[in-house]
């Protein structure tokens, strides 16, 4: 289990080991690190996911480890209040960064092993602070640095910690 501390409350995360293994164990050395200390939900799209641990205040980006492989086709969904990595259009990018889906993103759940297919790797998902989750989504949000959907306010995950 792993508790982030943010600055709108907590939010506690059950991690799922037995079907991503090397994604929680990824997600761990993250947290064991200090790496999501202080950094930011820089990505708020309400009916769509909150996503967060590759960035400091003013957006300055974090350097994260190698990227990891893709575990998607476990059989967890995209459903509300899971966590997933975050990845860019290369199938197995994903290394630092997360989100928490606020929807059903069925759309992003494995389907095939093409790269239009592949999905976004479920590896748990959200016990509580729930309503910490539902604050987040509901923030302003603008454009900032080049990046759009970010919180006018800084939503910050001040600590990360195993429980």
């Amino acid at each position: 289990m792993v508790r982030l501390q943010t600055n709108l409350g907590v939010i506690k995360i059950e991690l799922d080991s037995e079907k991503a293994p090397e994604t929680v164990q990824n997600f761990l050395d993250y947290v064991t690190s200090g790496f999501y200390d202080n950094t930011l939900f820089h990505r708020v799209i309400d009916d769509f996911m909150i996503q967060g641990g590759g960035f400091e205040t003013e957006m300055k980006q974090k350097t994260p480890r190698a990227p990891i492989q893709n575990e998607a086709a476990n059989g967890l969904k995209n459903d509300t209040y899971t966590i997933a990595m975050a990845r860019t259009a290369d199938v197995h990018s994903a290394t630092a960064q997360f989100f928490i889906n606020v929807a059903n993103n069925g759309f992003l759940n494995y389907k095939d092993s093409s790269s239009r297919g592949f999905g976004y790797c479920v590896f748990g998902k959200v016990v509580e602070g729930q309503e910490v989750v539902d604050a987040i989504k509901k923030v302003k949000t603008g454009n900032y640095a080049g990046h759009q959907n970010v919180p006018v306010e800084d939503v910050i995950i001040q600590k990360a910690e195993v429980i």
